[in-house]
This record gives structure tokens, C-alpha cells and sequence, in this order.
């Protein structure tokens, strides 16, 4: 399977129905349209010597077009994190991946205040360029019968990269995964079958393409299935957000738990009325969460599992199959197995160890780092450094990442579980994210970083009933507020940084 193939023959198979409706932009661009406009990009690419052709353009029309001209002409993009330290992240990904052009929108900087990268092209200055003979030579190609089309593009193989996406950094510097047609693919194949996914689906995309949830869900699945992608650029505009679903008759939509929150404070009743399944992923989904969108919008929210390194889904609850707490059951041609956190043996169900991942989904590696790849990849094995329990009836649980378990007292705790119990003892609107910090005396303790200031002394009463002593805060600090990833996911390495400076004497 060629992912870019693929979105041809729909292209081919469904013409002037609507691919992309971009909010941000009121354009309303058919799959023929998208074609054409696509063939325009792969002319102009192909003039850039690089294998690697970077992409940094917030989610819409443009970028996702961007991606494909890049493919059809045998490019692979590089999704580049503009939401915070873009240039940086711009040079990093040259630098990481050896490539010059980075294809990106003036009014972008603007907004941002970035700086110009060397290298950097602006997507305005291609459109201003084109002419009449582009636009007519792009035309009549994608007139061309299907299998003369597919011969005229870029051919390739399933193992070959689609996309190169950074990891988060949210604990070490970004590693470059590459995912291949085939990890991606396979991933879309099987989400579609849980989901029941038909052409007659419409997807809001409003997530980063630089992002794995949002480059395989909010991109892919859609063009894959023939669907119709509802873009708009910036998922933190909850009011607006929330009426572009009702308004576009959204049936499919996913996102963080930080912006399901954000809709869920300001949308209003029939919102969400259109949407047959929302599933939450990236962080843990709070109960409280789960519970508001039931009682404000009758709808079932869901929550799912994955990493970069997966393509991403690993695990999801569906409507009707919805195991609050877990993270769903294991996608249908994918293998989970947990293993004791130091002999490496395979637990039975109900025990807790790391979660191991096998199947096409796993990624071909991370790119010109061959020792982190052998060390994260064996036998086939994917490492995700997660916790985890896999029950008798086939759920996983997601307990926190392995590095954020500490060792206190010669027991581990988990610092997800604290949190967890924390948040549900919070009044309304307060985030929180327990960290570690040094300690002279037991080598290490928790605190717990707060928004606004608590009843210390009755929020540790209430977690003294429910969590070892060990496990209880031993501070709190409050933080303004929490600095997050481009994903919406909280930058723990960041708040854990910020905690450790405050605490100092």
C-alpha cells in the first residue's frame, strides 16, 4: 500500500465530492481539485534536490496538499513544530535530517514571530507563481486514466518513509521517527474497522499534522476511506471549535483531554449532536471529563492509547465496548504482551509491568540513530517505556510512563496514580501535575504542582484515605499556569524543571 496512491484513486473514484473543507480559510476544495492541486505541488517540489522536503504550515488545505505534492513527486516530508521555538525546530530538523528546504507560510511567521530560516520557501510566493500552463499541464495529467496516473507518480514500496515526525521532548531532546506506507497504513486499516468507518464520515481535523494523532487521524484515515476533512487551524478556539461541529455535521473527531475540556466548557447543548464517536488520547482522560460530556451532550467519550513510535494507535474504548479508566482493547492486528520491569519475562493478566507493542505499525526506526533503535526495538518488539496492565477481558490500562515512577522508600510509586487521586479531589477548573524533586534524606519526593492555591491540609486528608503515605505530597507550589506541547499534551519536563528552580533555597 502507497498512502499517496491511495488518496488518488479516491480522488479519481469520488471527483467533485468535497475533500477538504478549510475553515480557516472558507475554501472549499473536491477531490479532483485536490488532485490537481497536489500535481502543481509535486512540479514545484521536484526542483528541490533534498530527499527530505521539511513542512511547517499549521493544519489546513495547504498543509495537507503540501504533504502529498511532496510524496507524488518521491519527497519525504518532515512535519515541523511550529507552536513553540519554530525556528529552532526548523534548524533541528535540517540539522537531525540533512535537508535545506523547508516549505512554510509567511503569514505563519507573522503571527508567530518567527524568525526566517535559511531555506525556508513560503507556500503564498508557490500560488502567486503558478501559471496558467502549471495549472493546465497539472489538469490534464489528472485526466489521465487511473493506471497510467499511478505509473506517472511516484512509485516506491510500503517500506519506504511516509513522513518523518519528532517525539515530543517533553523528557529528552526530539528523536526523528520514520514512518513508513506500510506502519500507517496498517494503523488506518485497523481504525477503520473498529470504528466502522465509511466515505460517508466527515472528520474534523483541527489537531497538528506535526503531531502523530493528527497526521494519521485527522489526514490519512479520512483521504484513505474517501471522507470529507473539516480543517481549522487552531483546536484551542473551544467556542469555535465546538460550532464549526455542529455547523459542518462532524461524525468523527479526537483530540487531547486539555481540548475536549476546552469544548466542553464552551460549547452548548446540540454542539455535538452530529459526532457518532469522539475519542480523547495523548494524556489520561479524568473522569470528571468523561462525565460532563455525558450529562451536557449525551455523548460517550472514549478513550484511547498510542505513541509516535505506533503510528499511533495502540488501543481504544468504543461506544458500546467503553471501559472508563482503561484505554481500550488492543487493535485487531496488533500485539500487546506486558513484561516483568526487570527480568523481561511475559506477565499473565492483571499484573502490572512495561507495555511491549508488535505488528506492522511499529515504526522502521528512528532516523540515523541506529543504538536508540536497537534499544527500543527487539525482535520485532516495541519498547513503548509505558506501564501498564492487560485484564482478562483484553483492556489495557496505561499506568504512566516508566519514567515517571520514583523510587522512594525502596517502593515504586507512580506518579500518574497520585495525580489521578489529585485531580478528582480538585475544585473545578484547578490542573495539576505531581513531580519529582530531590530530597536529601529518602534521595527523592513528590510534589504536586497546582494552578490555583488549595486547602493543603484537607486535599492531603483526602489522599491519605485513598493513596500510602508514601505516595502523598510532600509540597505544593503553584504555577500561573502549565506549559504544554504543540499536541496539548503537558510538558512535564518543563514543569518539573520549574518546580525544581522555585523549590531552590
Amino acid at each position: 500500500m502507497l498512502l499517496h496512491q491511495e488518496f488518488i484513486k479516491n480522488a479519481k473514484k469520488y471527483g467533485e465530492k468535497l475533500a477538504i473543507i478549510d475553515r480557516t480559510t472558507e475554501k472549499r476544495v473536491s477531490y479532483s481539485k485536490a488532485l490537481i492541486a497536489s500535481l502543481i505541488l509535486a512540479n514545484k517540489f521536484r526542483k528541490f534536490r533534498d530527499g527530505f522536503i521539511g513542512i511547517m504550515i499549521p493544519t489546513s488545505a495547504g498543509c495537507m496538499l503540501s504533504v502529498l505534492g511532496a510524496l507524488l513527486t518521491g519527497k519525504v516530508p518532515v512535519m515541523i513544530n511550529y507552536s513553540t521555538g519554530a525556528a529552532n525546530n526548523a534548524e533541528y530538523a535540517q540539522r537531525k535530517c540533512g535537508f535545506k528546504t523547508i516549505i512554510t507560510s509567511r503569514a505563519l511567521l507573522e503571527k508567530i514571530g518567527c524568525r526566517l530560516v535559511t531555506g525556508m520557501v513560503f507556500i503564498e510566493d508557490i500560488m502567486e507563481g503558478l501559471h496558467v500552463a502549471d495549472k493546465l499541464k497539472a489538469a490534464l495529467k489528472a485526466k489521465l486514466p487511473l493506471n497510467l496516473l499511478l505509473k506517472a507518480v511516484h512509485q516506491g514500496d510500503g517500506d519506504d518513509n511516509v513522513v518523518i515526525l519528532f517525539t515530543s521532548g517533553s523528557e529528552k531532546d526530539p528523536k526523528a521517527v520514520q514512518l513508513t506506507h506500510r506502519n500507517i497504513g496498517s494503523n488506518v486499516l485497523d481504525i477503520g474497522k473498529v470504528l466502522a468507518v465509511s466515505s460517508e464520515d466527515v472528520m474534523l481535523a483541527n489537531l497538528p499534522l506535526f503531531h502523530v494523532f493528527g497526521h494519521n487521524i485527522d489526514f490519512w484515515l479520512p483521504l484513505y476511506f474517501g471522507m470529507t476533512i473539516v480543517s481549522y487551524a487552531n483546536p484551542l478556539e473551544y467556542k469555535k471549535v465546538s460550532s464549526i461541529v455542529r455547523e459542518e455535521k462532524v461524525s468523527l473527531m479526537v483530540g487531547t483531554p486539555s481540548f475536549f475540556n476546552g469544548y466542553l466548557r464552551q460549547s452548548d447543548p446540540g454542539d455535538f449532536t452530529s459526532l457518532r464517536v469522539a475519542v480523547a488520547g495523548a494524556d489520561k482522560t479524568p473522569d470528571s471529563l468523561r462525565a460532563g460530556f455525558l450529562e451536557k451532550h449525551q455523548l460517550e467519550l472514549c478513550e484511547g492509547y498510542g505513541t509516535t513510535e505506533t503510528s499511533p494507535v495502540v488501543a481504544t474504548n468504543l461506544p458500546g465496548a467503553n471501559k472508563p479508566g482503561s484505554v481500550g482493547k488492543v487493535l485487531p492486528s496488533v500485539r500487546v504482551k506486558i513484561v516483568d520491569i526487570n527480568s523481561g519475562e511475559t506477565l499473565p493478566p492483571g499484573s502490572e509491568g512495561k507495555i511491549l507493542v508488535k505488528g506492522d505499525l511499529v515504526m522502521k526506526g528512528y532516523f540515523d540513530d541506529l543504538e536508540e533503535t536497537s534499544l527500543r526495538i527487539k525482535d520485532g518488539w516495541y519498547e513503548t517505556g509505558d506501564m501498564g496492565v492487560l485484564d482478562e477481558e483484553g483492556y489495557l490500562w496505561h499506568r504512566g510512563r516508566l519514567k515517571r515512577f520514583v523510587k522512594i522508600g525502596g517502593e515504586m510509586v507512580s506518579l500518574v496514580r497520585v495525580e489521578s487521586v489529585l485531580l478528582n479531589l480538585l475544585p473545578d477548573g484547578v490542573d495539576c501535575c505531581v513531580v519529582e524533586v530531590p530530597d536529601s534524606l529518602k534521595g527523592a519526593k513528590i510534589v504536586a504542582a497546582l494552578t490555583q492555591e488549595v486547602n493543603e491540609r484537607k486535599i492531603l486528608r483526602a489522599l491519605a484515605d485513598e493513596l500510602p503515605s508514601i505516595a502523598l505530597p510532600k509540597q505544593f507550589v503553584v504555577l500561573d499556569e502549565f506549559p504544554k506541547m504543540g499536541s496539548g499534551k503537558i510538558d512535564f519536563r518543563t514543569i518539573t524543571e520549574m518546580v525544581r528552580q522555585r523549590l531552590q533555597p
